[in-house]
């Protein structure tokens, strides 16, 4: 679906950050300047959406994924719900420091998690002292709010999405580290050189997350789709050959009548 210029205008994507705050290195998005503010080409943003959702929609398709993130508070609750919607993980309280480069140990975090589900599925839980089930309560709860998003997440993903880069710099930090590709929503007051596949665009306003964050899952959507038709395919190629078998004997039995 192409992106309109129009609705990125209504949702106040082009509104950058004041002059005196911006950073040099994104002079090339920069449509002009108004009442001390910077406003963004909505045209280039338009061009970078559709650049970074059909990369995003292969990595999709490859089975790999997505990991989005945003503590800011006007992006929590977009981000949860999108990423949410097509099966992505999403970090949206504190950065984890080393949820990238130190995976296993995030990884027996998670797995501690499940541990605990276990001793409450198989009574185990109930055999602890009143202290204990309180503390394992409390270490589940805290467990579950830093990485509850990211549980089914089993090894690194194949690319990262993050609101603002500038809050999120240790996480920016740490997929540089890994190679791990780099989409984001970048502002005027960004340097968009730290990131892959850049979107400029107002990284403040929950109204301009929401617009960028629905073409982006739409494109995940799309390549999740081509993915579940690709296996989906065989499936059915298998169940059409015994008719195709029986259609060939009967053309050659007429044939020898």
């Amino acid at each position: 679906m192409a992106v309109e210029v129009k609705e990125l205008l209504e949702a106040g994507v082009h509104f950058g950050h004041l002059t005196r705050k911006w950073d040099p290195n994104m002079a090339p998005y920069v449509y002009m300047e108004r009442n001390g503010i910077h406003i963004i080409n909505l045209y280039k943003t338009a061009a970078k959406i559709d650049e970074a959702g059909a990369a995003l929609a292969k990595i999709a398709a490859s089975g790999r994924k997505i990991l989005f993130v945003a503590t800011k508070k006007q992006a929590k609750d977009i981000v949860a719900e999108k990423a949410g919607a097509v099966n992505m993980p999403y970090i949206t309280e504190r950065w984890p420091g080393g949820m990238l480069t130190n995976f296993v140990t995030i990884r027996k975090a998670v797995k501690k998690m499940a541990s605990i589900d276990r001793m409450k599925k198989d009574g185990t839980f109930m055999t602890l002292s009143k202290k204990e089930r309180l503390q394992v309560d409390r270490l589940r709860a805290k467990l579950e709010k830093n990485l509850g998003s990211i549980s089914d997440m089993t090894r690194l993903p194949g690319a990262l999405f993050v609101v603002d880069i500038k809050r999120e710099h240790i996480a920016i930090k740490e997929a540089q580290k890994l190679n791990i590709p780099i989409f984001a929503m970048v502002d005027t007051n960004s340097d968009p050189r730290q990131v892959d596949y850049v979107i400029p665009a107002n990284d403040d306003a929950s109204k301009s997350i929401d617009k960028i964050l629905t073409h982006v899952s739409n494109a995940i959507a799309g390549g999740l789709a081509e993915r579940k038709a690709q296996k989906d395919a065989p499936k059915a190629d298998k169940k059409a050959a015994p008719a195709k078998k029986a259609e060939k004997a009967e053309v050659a039995k007429e044939e020898e009548e």
